[in-house]
C-alpha cells in the first residue's frame, strides 16, 4: 500500500492557490479555461484521413468532445473513471473510508490514476477501431494520432483541475455546457442545411436552424412539418426549462442554530435534486460508452477477417447501427424513440417496449449514480452531520451528537437523493422521447449546469460584493 500511496502522491497535479482568490480572479480563470477549451476543439488532428471522423458525431454532446480535433476524447476518460470507481465501490470490491483524509486522498488519487489509464487506452482504441482513422500514407501516423489524442485528453484533465482549484465550479460541467450551448445555438439559428450549403428559404433542403424552418414551412403551408419539426422541439425545450427551474426551487429546509448564541440561526435548504447534475453526466457517459463500443465493434465486425465471436457480440449483444439509428442489441433498447417521428407505429410492441426500457435505463441509472455520488462526494448524512458540528452548529431540539444529527439528516437526505434521481431520470427520458433541441439529456444538462452556476455565483457575489448584495436585495 505504501508503494501505491507514493505513486498517487507523485502524480502530477495543479497546485492549489495559497488563499482563496477573489470572485473576479476565479471568473477570469474559468473564462480562460473555457476559451482554451474552445480553441483546442478547433485544432484538427494531423495524420487523420477524415473519412470516418463524422461517424461518431452523435457522441459529441454527451462526452463534451469534438471528433477529429485535439479534443476528440473530451471528458470521456474523466467520467468513465468516475463510473468505474463508483461501481467498484458500490459493489464492495474497493473500499474507501470517505470520512478520513487518507480515504478521500486514496479515492481521488485512484480516480485520477484511472483517468490517465483511460486516456491512453481510449486513444489507442479510437484509432485502432477507426473512430478517427489514421492516414496510412503518412509514416507512423497511427502512433502520431494516438499521441495527439492522449495529449488532448491530459490537457482536459488538467484544465478541469484548474477550474476546480483556481476557477469557479466544475470544469467537466463547464465543457459540457459549452458544447451543448453551441449545438443549441446552431439548431436554432444555423442557415446551413445538412450538407453545409446555405439554404435560407429552400423548402426541399431546409436549413438546420429551427427559426429559418419556421418561416419556410409557413410560406410552403406545410403545417404538419411545422408542428413536428419546429414547434414541438421548441415547446418541449421551453417546458423542460420551466420544469427544471421549478424543481430546482423545491427544497427541504433544515433549521440550524449556533449552540452558544441563543436566538441566532438559519435554515439550510436541501434541494430536490440533491445530487445535482452529476447523475445525468454519469449515466450519459455510460450510455455514450455503450454507443461508442457498439460502433467500434460493428466497424471491426464488418471487416473480412473479423472473427465469429466479434460478429456475435456486435450483432446480438452490444448491437449495430444503420446510419444513426440503433437497430439491434443493447444500444437499441437504451436509445430513445422519437415519438413525433414514429406516430404511425407508436402502438406497436417494439416501440412501446423500447420506450419502457429506455425510461427504466435512465431512471435506474440516475438513481443509482445519485446515491453513489452522494456517498463518495461527502454529501451523505454522516459527513454533513460532522460538518455541522465542526461549524459549531446544531439542530434545535436535538442533542449535540453526530449520531443523532446523522439520523435526523437521514430522514431527508436519503429520500431526496432517491426521489431526485428518479425525477431527473424521468425528465431526461421525457425530453428525449419528445425531441427536445439537441437531445433531452443535452438540454437538461445545459439548463441544470447554468442554473447551478447562477446559484453558486449568486452566493459568492453575496459574500464578496456588498454593493451587489444591496442590488440583489432590491
Amino acid at each position: 500500500m505504501s508503494f501505491y500511496k507514493n505513486l498517487l502522491m507523485n502524480l502530477p497535479e495543479v497546485s492549489s492557490p495559497a488563499k482563496k482568490g477573489t470572485l473576479k480572479d476565479r471568473l477570469l480563470w474559468t473564462f480562460g479555461m473555457l476559451v482554451l477549451f474552445l480553441f483546442l476543439a478547433s485544432i484538427p488532428l494531423y495524420g487523420v484521413s477524415g473519412e470516418q471522423a463524422d461517424y461518431f458525431k452523435t457522441l459529441e454532446l454527451l462526452l463534451g468532445a469534438k471528433i477529429g480535433t485535439l479534443l476528440t476524447l473530451g471528458i470521456g476518460p474523466i467520467v468513465t473513471s468516475s463510473i468505474v470507481l463508483q461501481l467498484l465501490k458500490g459493489a464492495g470490491i474497493l473500499n474507501f473510508d470517505m470520512q478520513s483524509e487518507e480515504g478521500k486522498f486514496l479515492y481521488s488519487g485512484t480516480q485520477k490514476l484511472l483517468t490517465f489509464v483511460f486516456v491512453i487506452v481510449q486513444s489507442i482504441v479510437y484509432v485502432m477501431f477507426g473512430a478517427v482513422a489514421n492516414d496510412p500514407s503518412i509514416a507512423n501516423s497511427f502512433t502520431f494520432v494516438v499521441v495527439q489524442l492522449a495529449l488532448g485528453g491530459f490537457l482536459v484533465v488538467y484544465m478541469d483541475e484548474v477550474v476546480k482549484k483556481w476557477g469557479f465550479g466544475s470544469g467537466v460541467s463547464l465543457f459540457i455546457a459549452a458544447g451543448i450551448g453551441g449545438a443549441v445555438f446552431v439548431q436554432l439559428f444555423s442557415p446551413f442545411n445538412a450538407v453545409g450549403d446555405i439554404s435560407i428559404m429552400d423548402a426541399d433542403s431546409p436549413p438546420v436552424g429551427k427559426i429559418w424552418q419556421f418561416f419556410i414551412y409557413i410560406v410552403a403551408g406545410n403545417f404538419a412539418a411545422l408542428g413536428t419539426d419546429v414547434l414541438a422541439p421548441i415547446l418541449v425545450t421551453v417546458g423542460l426549462l420551466f420544469l427544471i427551474v421549478f424543481f430546482q426551487a423545491v427544497n427541504v429546509e433544515i433549521p440550524l442554530s449556533f449552540g452558544r448564541v441563543k436566538g441566532q440561526g438559519f435554515r439550510w435548504p436541501l434541494n430536490f435534486f440533491y445530487a445535482g447534475v452529476m447523475p445525468v453526466i454519469l449515466i450519459s457517459a455510460l450510455s455514450a460508452n455503450f454507443q461508442l463500443w457498439a460502433r467500434l465493434l460493428q466497424s471491426a465486425a464488418e471487416k473480412a477477417d473479423a472473427s465469429a465471436f466479434t460478429k456475435f457480440i456486435s450483432e446480438n449483444i452490444l448491437g449495430q447501427y444503420q446510419g444513426d439509428v440503433a437497430v439491434s442489441g443493447l444500444v437499441h433498447w437504451i436509445s430513445p424513440v422519437r415519438i413525433f417521428e414514429n406516430l404511425g407505429s407508436f402502438f406497436t410492441v417494439d416501440v412501446l417496449l423500447n420506450i419502457l426500457t429506455y425510461t427504466l435505463f435512465l431512471v435506474i441509472g440516475t438513481t443509482l449514480f445519485a446515491y453513489f455520488w452522494v456517498q463518495t462526494a461527502g454529501m451523505d448524512s454522516r459527513s454533513q452531520a460532522q460538518s455541522i458540528l465542526r461549524s459549531g452548529l446544531q439542530i434545535p431540539g436535538f442533542r449535540k451528537d453526530a449520531r443523532i444529527i446523522e439520523r435526523v439528516l437521514d430522514r431527508y437526505i436519503v429520500p431526496l437523493t432517491l426521489m431526485g434521481g428518479i425525477g431527473i431520470g424521468l425528465l431526461t427520458s421525457f425530453a428525449d422521447l419528445f425531441s427536445a433541441l439537441t437531445s433531452g439529456t443535452g438540454i437538461l444538462l445545459l439548463v441544470m449546469i447554468i442554473y447551478q452556476f447562477y446559484q453558486q455565483l449568486a452566493r459568492e457575489s453575496m459574500e464578496d460584493f456588498s454593493l451587489l448584495r444591496k442590488l440583489m436585495r432590491k
